[in-house]
């Protein structure tokens, strides 16, 4: 899996747990716990850098 692919799965897999929690209404009683899954990602990010990096140079 190249890192085009892994960012994008990121970010489609964000969009989906937003937009379900906004459709739930889970964001205006826990908008303080909405980035926990963005900082997840983060640092699957930077690992994701980490560990591709050497292929795309």
């Amino acid at each position: 899996m190249n890192k085009t692919i892994f960012n994008s799965i990121a970010i489609v897999l964000i969009a989906i747990i937003l937009l379900s929690l906004n459709e739930l209404n889970l964001l205006e009683a826990s908008a303080k716990y909405m980035f926990v899954p963005l900082l997840g990602f983060y640092f699957l990010g930077q690992y994701s850098e980490q560990k591709f990096s050497n292929k795309n140079k």
